[in-house]
């Protein structure tokens, strides 16, 4: 298993150093823009070392949108980031789920998924796997609530599309960590990466602020075990000066629970 962070963008690798991370998570461009990523200055380094690379896209991507002006650059977005991401030699792509407002029908959000597969199938498929995540909040939200994931990946899942499971978002979405990890892969088949973050409000609160492990209202023997039980990836996307802390408790108790 390993383990590691998500850091800034400018200098993943001496952040991984700082943080004694095996892995690095970053984003291309503004997580709250639409630019085109442009060529990272260490991408020689990250696709010729041996810290493993995950690049997150963009928040405001939603492909799900029924929205011409929100879907429409967000299928195009995913393909530009996928393209960045497998320049600096990235093993997936995260994206979430997304969402349809208040008076669409969710059924249509799950179609536009689709066809944003359908679509790149057509053209090759993307240059690295895509990795849905799951999400906090939002009532017609694609990947929120697992019955609501569970109609995606009936729309989605033949095309080898991958899962990113956030325990912050689980756990403010109101799914229990206990069973987290066995009631996914019976909707996916799979987590490809786990997004290991403590909770600062309740379960069901549906809001997405992550803590440090230990500093929040999630139970770290819960964190433990989903670390353990998926047997993925794991990266932290904690508060920057509790990262290393968060880092070494996990690899010192999953190697104990292992």
């Amino acid at each position: 298993m390993r383990i590691g962070a998500h850091v800034r963008d400018d200098d993943p690798l001496t952040a991984a150093a700082e943080r004694d991370a095996e892995i690095v998570q970053f984003f291309l461009s503004d997580p709250q823009g639409w630019k085109t990523p442009k060529p990272h200055p260490q991408a020689e380094q990250l696709r010729d070392g041996e810290v493993a690379v995950f690049i997150h896209a963009p928040y405001v991507i939603n492909v799900a949108s029924l929205n011409n002006r929100i879907r429409i650059p967000s299928r195009k977005a995913v393909g530009q980031h996928a393209k960045a991401a497998a320049s600096v030699g990235a093993q997936g792509l995260i994206v979430h789920g997304g969402h349809v407002t208040k008076d669409d029908d969710p059924a249509e959000g799950v179609a536009n998924w689709r066809k944003l597969f359908e679509r790149q199938a057509a053209e090759g498929g993307f240059e690295v796997p895509i990795l849905i995540e799951n999400t906090a909040g939002g009532a017609n939200a694609m990947a929120r609530r697992f019955d609501a994931l569970a109609r995606l990946w009936d729309a989605v899942g033949e095309f080898d599309v991958g899962f990113c499971l956030d325990t912050c978002h689980a756990h403010s979405a109101g799914e229990d960590l206990l069973d987290v990890v066995d009631r996914v892969r019976a909707i996916t088949g799979r987590i490809d990466l786990v997004h290991l973050n403590d909770s600062r409000d309740g379960f069901g609160s549906s809001r997405d602020r992550h803590a440090n492990i230990g500093s929040g209202t999630i139970d770290p023997d819960l964190l433990v075990a989903v670390c353990s039980n998926a047997a993925a990836p794991v990266v932290v996307e904690t508060p920057a000066e509790g990262q290393a802390a968060d880092i070494a408790f996990l690899r010192e108790r999953c190697s104990a629970a292992s």
